[in-house]
């Protein structure tokens, strides 16, 4: 019977959450000004020259799209840049001789990566409640996209974290795969807004099926099914899971 080490794992995610606290402006409020930035304009610039879509005002249908970009960055910069310096530093050491397991390194390092990322989501609540838009349709819903989401960039992170060999490395998925699949996953439109012919591309977004859940979790409008949306995370979360597990137990780029 596995035992878990309850003490080692402790300490590794005090450890970790130490680190982030002590650079508040880079991991929250960066994140929640640009949040602000994106509802301001929005909601009181854009906003009100769009009549209501799906039923909702422009910025109550927003909100949600801003709301999971901003969790997937989180996700994604916390678990990639912690595994990167660890290695570039070279106290990932201290973290492989320690009486823990691959799991229990791995679910530390993703219990650091949930908690940024639900406190930034909480953030943006916040912020969106001064806008009079913050509503929650089903919490259960929305803490399961919130968390299932953090978790599938923690992993995908931690795979580029192993991967890369310089700054420049790290950036490239979010530069080129995250930022531009985010802003065309319906963020910002339905795909019935878009041209038939097109309407392909949302239908074979992942990311549309992540912010469809939080946006139906928030607003009770979707788009797509949600339980096709719900196994495929899932799926996704749970192959990402065995990838990160094997990468660690064979030391791809832990140990030189």
């Amino acid at each position: 019977m596995m035992t878990v080490n309850w003490i080692g794992l402790w300490s590794l995610i005090r450890r970790d959450t130490s680190r982030i606290l002590r650079v508040p402006i880079q991991v929250f409020v960066a994140p929640w000004i640009s949040a602000l930035l994106f509802i301001f304009i929005f909601g009181y610039v854009v906003g009100p020259r769009i009549a209501t879509i799906g039923g909702h005002r422009y910025l109550e249908f927003v909100l949600p799209g801003i709301l999971m970009m901003n969790v997937i960055n989180a996700a994604f910069l916390q678990s990639s840049s912690q595994i990167y310096f660890q290695r570039f530093l070279r106290y990932i050491e201290e973290t492989l001789v320690s009486p823990l397991s691959y799991v229990e390194m791995i679910v530390g390092s993703l219990a650091v990566v949930i908690l940024r990322t639900v406190a930034t989501a909480l953030g943006i609540l916040v912020i969106a409640a001064a806008f009079g838009v913050t509503s929650i349709h089903d919490v259960w819903e929305f803490l399961f996209w919130v968390v299932a989401v953090s978790a599938i960039f923690g992993l995908l992170g931690i795979v580029v974290g192993l991967w890369s060999e310089n700054f420049e490395q790290l950036t490239v998925l979010n530069v080129f795969f995250i930022t531009p699949l985010s802003f065309v996953g319906g963020v910002f439109n339905t795909v019935k807004m878009l041209p038939e012919w097109l309407r392909w591309l949302a239908y074979g977004n992942p990311f549309f099926y992540f912010i469809n859940g939080l946006r139906h979790a928030m607003i009770g409008f979707s788009e797509g099914s949600g339980a096709f949306g719900a196994a495929f995370t899932l799926a996704l979360l749970a192959v990402l899971a065995v990838c990160v597990w094997r990468l660690f137990s064979i030391g791809y780029g832990l140990r030189e």
